[in-house]
């Protein structure tokens, strides 16, 4: 009798990790990383977005509106629409009878001694409280009339600043440019540092030697003292800003990277690479600086934080951002000057600065913890 074996069937291989899936993996499980994330998310969406659906412009001033605080009711209230009314109906030359207020429209009657021009209207347009002024029921004698406007509603829920422009379109406007600047002055240091470090590293000896020295000397130049040169020479704008802090904030970056190159280029992978006739460049560019994105990425989460300090302490000297754009540092420097009068104007810039670096800070702790392998 002969029995047939069958052969059973083998396991399935289990798939493996990679080093970027399993930290993915940790990453999500660390709740304040996550939440973290997603409120950089939406801040940043709303940095984006949100000043172009605001009903005023960043830059739009409200003359009758100087530092009025925050409130969810339109301006004007009830009890100022008629004392401003007859005061922009003064230089009419008119005398003003009864006022009524109903469903939005403002009517006045009109009295005069000489004829009443209907031009009068230019006087009351002036004012950001009414549009749409008409002078209608013009009595024979040309004597008496009733003049009709629109009153303009306006919702100030951040209340304003002391020029009378929206806080809540300053304050998106100013986060953009904040993050926009933490983010350009960081991959600008992330460039230069990351290219930079890794070189000095890798060929090591009298290049590393002179490279670092490089690096020593531009630490001992002042940093308040190279950007106010630099914005003598070229003027304050914008993009001058991420270059200069970029400019200083890669040096951290360049020693971090080295240090991190020293110890990767003696590993078995670098020893192989360069027995297979790999050039420099390719070494650097597939097995270096690749393995040094891990120390890169959370220190990146953790620079933008401190760039976004170092623009707005800038901003507070007034060599930051000028006017009419604006940025945390700058609402916060307003702020501070008028805190005993209007302290919103602080609290409000204060709060948002302060949720991105919490941001920011507790996202770069995450990503620490999901990419240390001793956590694996």
């Amino acid at each position: 009798m002969s029995v047939t074996e069958t052969a059973a069937p083998l396991p399935a291989a289990s798939k493996g990790r990679s080093l970027w899936q399993d930290a993915w993996r940790r990453l999500r499980r660390n709740r304040a990383a996550v939440a973290s994330a997603v409120v950089l998310a939406l801040v940043t969406v709303l940095a984006v977005v949100g000043p172009s659906l605001t009903p005023h412009a960043y830059d739009a001033v409200y003359a009758n509106y100087v530092r009025v605080p925050a409130s969810l009711e339109p301006y004007p209230r009830a009890e100022e629409i008629e004392p401003e009314l007859r005061a922009t109906l003064r230089r009419a030359r008119v005398e003003v009878g009864a006022v009524v207020i109903e469903d939005g429209i403002a009517r006045a009657a009109l009295t005069s001694t000489g004829e009443i021009d209907p031009r009068i209207t230019r006087y009351v347009e002036r004012s950001n409280l009414f549009t749409n002024a008409a002078v209608v029921d013009i009595a024979p004698d040309q004597r008496s009339a009733t003049l009709t406007a629109d009153v303009q509603q306006v919702r100030f829920y951040l209340g304003t600043d002391g020029n009378g422009r929206d806080m809540l379109a300053r304050i998106l406007v100013a986060t953009r440019i904040s993050l926009a600047i933490g983010i350009l002055a960081t991959a600008v240091a992330l460039l230069i540092g990351v290219t930079y470090g890794a070189a000095a590293g890798y060929f090591g000896g009298r290049i590393d030697g002179v490279m670092m020295r490089i690096v020593d000397v531009l630490y001992s130049l002042p940093f308040v003292f190279f950007v106010i040169m630099l914005v003598v020479f070229f003027g304050r704008n914008f993009v001058l800003m991420f270059i200069a802090v970029g400019a200083i904030e890669w040096l951290d970056m360049a020693r971090i990277v080295r240090g991190q190159t020293l110890a990767l280029k003696r590993r078995e992978f670098v020893q192989a690479a360069e027995a297979l006739g790999v050039d420099n460049v390719g070494i650097l560019k597939r097995h270096i600086i690749p393995n040094t994105l891990g120390p890169v990425v959370i220190y990146m989460t953790l620079m933008v934080p401190r760039v976004i300090i170092l623009e707005s302490f800038l901003s507070f000297l007034g060599l930051g951002v000028q006017e009419p754009l604006t940025s945390l540092g700058v609402l916060i420097a307003e702020g501070a000057r008028n805190i005993e009068g209007a302290t919103w104007l602080l609290v409000w810039p204060a709060l948002a600065l302060a949720l991105v670096l919490f941001s920011l800070n507790f996202l770069g702790d995450g990503l620490r913890d999901a990419l240390d392998p001793k956590d694996r």
